[in-house]
C-alpha cells in the first residue's frame, strides 16, 4: 500500500503507528501466558502497520470504553470497535470485518426462556460498563433496569454476586462462564449482532477512513480475517460480508 507522506503523517503523526487494543473482548484480543496481547485484533494491527510500512506500538486497555476514549482523544491512532452511533461522534469506522452475537445468560431456574421476555418491569440486566452491549441496551430496554459491571469479562461474576435476572454480553464469553460456573444457561439466539470494525479519530479525515476501509475489505476478501479467527480458535464470530456482496 503506497501512500503519500502527508497521508502517512495523518495516520501516524508521531512517526509510528499506535494501535489501541481492548482485551475485554475475548473474541478479538486477550493476554497470553506471558502477559502479551494476542488475537485477531493484534494480527490485523500488525498487517495494517506492515501495509503502511510503519513501526507498530500496541496500546492495551482492559475495557472497550477506555479504548474508545484513547482513540477519540488521539492517544492512539486506531483501534478495534463495535460500530455504534455514540462512539461515532469521535471515531470514524471502517467497514466491518467481523460479526459477533450478543446474548443473554440466566440462572438455570429462571422463568425466562426467550430474549423478548427480558425487557419487563422489575427485571435487572448486568452488562459491561461502556461496552457496545451497554450502549445498545441503554437505547433498547425501556422497562428493565441496567446494572453495569466494571468490564465485560466481569459481567457474570457481578451477576452472580447480585440478585439480577440477566447477564448480557459476548456470546462466547457467556458460554465460557456457563461452563465455569454451574447452574447457568444461555437464552436461545441473540439480542443483537455487533459489527466489529477498525476505527480512527474522526479528525484524521475522510481519506484516512477510506484507506482503512479498503484495508479491511482486502483483509476479508483475501481470507486473512477467516484464517485469523481459525488460528486463534474463535467460534463465536463470523467474517462480515465484503462490501457489495
Amino acid at each position: 500500500m503506497t501512500l503519500s507522506s502527508e497521508l502517512l503523517s495523518t495516520f501516524a503523526p508521531r512517526g509510528h503507528l499506535r494501535a489501541c487494543i481492548n482485551t475485554g473482548n475475548p473474541i478479538l484480543a486477550r493476554l497470553d501466558a506471558d502477559g502479551r496481547p494476542a488475537g485477531v485484533s493484534i494480527d490485523l494491527a500488525r498487517r495494517f502497520a506492515a501495509h503502511l510500512g510503519l513501526e507498530l506500538e500496541l496500546v492495551v486497555f482492559d475495557t472497550a470504553a477506555k479504548s474508545v476514549d484513547a482513540v477519540t482523544r488521539e492517544e492512539a491512532d486506531f483501534g478495534f470497535f463495535a460500530v455504534d452511533p455514540v462512539r461515532g461522534a469521535g471515531i470514524a469506522f471502517s467497514s466491518p470485518y467481523v460479526l459477533i452475537e450478543g446474548s443473554y445468560l440466566v440462572r438455570q431456574d429462571s422463568p425466562l426462556t426467550d430474549n423478548a421476555q427480558v425487557d419487563r418491569a422489575g427485571h435487572q440486566v448486568v452488562v459491561g460498563k461502556g461496552s457496545a452491549y451497554d450502549l445498545y441496551l441503554t437505547r433498547e430496554l425501556h422497562q428493565a433496569q441496567i446494572l453495569r459491571a466494571p468490564s465485560s469479562p466481569a459481567v457474570v461474576d457481578t451477576f452472580m454476586q447480585s440478585t439480577a435476572d440477566v447477564a448480557a454480553g459476548v456470546r462466547q464469553q457467556l458460554e465460557g462462564d456457563a461452563r465455569r460456573i454451574p447452574g447457568l444457561r444461555l437464552l436461545p439466539g441473540h439480542f443483537m449482532v455487533i459489527q466489529q470494525a477498525m476505527g480512527l479519530p474522526k479528525t484524521r479525515g475522510a481519506e484516512a477512513q477510506r484507506v482503512l476501509s479498503l484495508f479491511v475489505e482486502d483483509a476479508k476478501a483475501s481470507g486473512f480475517v477467516a484464517e485469523a479467527l481459525k488460528r486463534h480458535g474463535i467460534k463465536g464470530a463470523a467474517v462480515a460480508p465484503c462490501a457489495g456482496a
